[in-house]
């Protein structure tokens, strides 16, 4: 018997970053605020088979996925003009057929560390180590101030933003998605998330710094 197609609607939208297109179904990926990015097939494997299949165009190095949308980043070999249309279309028709587009993820993708050899990527040099880094009384609301007022504006743009840490009146964030590496992302912190934190709380934060993941 013939599986039974999901109907599933997908429309393509563009981000702040030149590189990353955010498409976006008329259903939910994942579930429970799940955000999940993939900087390889490899990554994506026994994890998203969404990622794993999109993996397969050779233009694409990174794949976001984060409640009804998912986020390509392309290399430079071509212009979206040439491939977003066949893109939609594919991640469309994999909906239509598969339920699941992430199975399992993996403590390290969640949670992830700055990368080791930042040139790879061309990300930004990792800026400090987390790890010993100590939680600080200030961080709840740090984190209350992201989630209300940034975090839906940034995921409306394909992208994410986490909080990481907090020292020496420093706010430490990753910027995941369409905002890993975009150009606009240093100007939308210095613009917004660091004018906004410094207002709420003026005695507490004086910079944002950002890693891409």
């Amino acid at each position: 018997m013939e599986k039974k197609k999901i109907p599933t609607a997908v429309y393509a939208e563009m981000t702040p970053n030149p590189s990353a297109m955010k498409f976006v179904a008329d259903r939910a990926l994942v579930s429970g605020g799940l955000q999940v990015e993939y900087r390889s097939k490899a990554e994506a494997k026994n994890s998203s088979p969404l990622a794993e299949e999109l993996f397969n165009f050779p233009f694409v190095t990174n794949v976001f996925i984060s409640g009804n949308f998912v986020t390509v980043t392309k290399d430079g070999s071509l212009g979206w003009e040439m491939v977003v249309m066949q893109l939609r279309e594919y991640i469309r028709e994999w909906l239509m057929d598969n339920e699941v587009t992430v199975s399992a993820v993996p403590t390290e993708l969640l949670q992830r560390a700055p990368i080791a050899d930042p040139t790879e990527l061309g990300a930004p040099k990792p800026a400090v180590d987390y790890s010993a880094m100590e939680a600080s009384p200030y961080d709840d609301e740090i984190r209350f101030l992201l989630d209300e007022y940034v975090r839906p504006a940034v995921e409306q743009d394909g992208g994410a933003i986490d909080f990481m840490a907090y020292k020496d009146k420093k706010v430490y964030v990753q910027m995941k998605g369409s905002c890993s590496g975009c150009p606009s992302s240093t100007a939308t912190l210095k613009g917004g998330i660091e004018n906004l934190l410094k207002s709420k709380l003026p005695e507490v934060v004086e910079e944002v710094v950002a890693e891409a993941v």
